[in-house]
């Protein structure tokens, strides 16, 4: 009978095309199914909690997959998948779950936080790993529009088109905090959920707020029609993070 594995996987975006497999071969999901391939010589499948645009980096994403047996216990699969993964993908964690775990469908939420940085020059080290926004921005007006986002709203008007219509596209925000360190912005958000681009949406209109190009208002008015504006800059995917999925 097979086994199911949960796995912890940090990752750095900037060098792949997101977290699902595609053609080109290139995501997070190719490396992860090519390593286990190279370790069991078997064709395995990935499930992750949900996608994650490229250039998206992860500190916690979660996924699942299910071994013919448990003759490697969790702590050497972690090692030896590690032996064969870029050093852009790690294996934090890796341990035998309840087959009616899922990846994916028993996730009851996730926290992302975006991260922005401020002023004329951005440091090298910082070079895709955070939005660098020149222009001063309001960091009260930000807080001010991030606040309408907290609570259960449609959010059809903060996503993108995947190629199918989302059969529901209400979710909950519980949580949605802002901080500043030095030159550093960093916009957490925690939801049972999350649309297509949804987080990039939501602070691509925030910092718009910020600069003082639209009112707070739009945002309550976006919430409220769920209507689709030309006017709908996303963030760029370079300063997004999936911090952590929650079960």
């Amino acid at each position: 009978m097979s086994q199911r594995l949960k796995l912890i996987v940090a990752y750095d975006g900037a060098p792949f095309g997101g977290w699902q497999s595609q053609n080109h071969h290139n995501t997070i999901q190719d490396e992860l199914e090519r390593a286990f391939r190279e370790i069991s010589g078997e064709h395995v499948r990935v499930h992750g909690s949900g996608r994650t645009d490229a250039g998206v980096h992860a500190l916690a994403q979660c996924a699942h997959i299910d071994v013919p047996d448990r003759r490697l216990s969790g702590e050497r699969w972690r090692n030896a998948l590690n032996g064969m993964l870029p050093d852009t993908i790690r294996i934090l964690r890796c341990r035998y779950v309840a087959q009616d775990f899922h990846a994916r469908f028993s996730a009851k939420g996730k926290t992302y936080r975006y991260r922005i940085w401020g002023g004329p020059v951005l440091p090298p080290l910082e070079l895709n790993r955070a939005w660098h926004i020149r222009t001063s921005l309001d960091v009260d007006l930000l807080k001010a529009a991030g606040r309408n986002f907290v609570g259960k709203h449609d959010f059809a008007a903060f996503a993108a088109n995947r190629g199918k219509k989302e059969a529901n596209t209400t979710r909950t925000i519980s949580l949605l905090e802002i901080r500043q360190r030095g030159r550093e912005l960093a916009i957490e958000v925690t939801g049972d959920g999350f649309l297509y681009k949804m987080v990039r949406l939501m602070v691509g209109a925030m910092v718009r707020v910020a600069l003082g190009k639209v009112e707070v208002r739009e945002i309550i008015s976006r919430l409220e029609s769920g209507e689709l504006t030309n006017a709908r800059p996303a963030a760029p995917s370079c300063g997004l993070y999936l911090m952590k999925v929650w079960y």
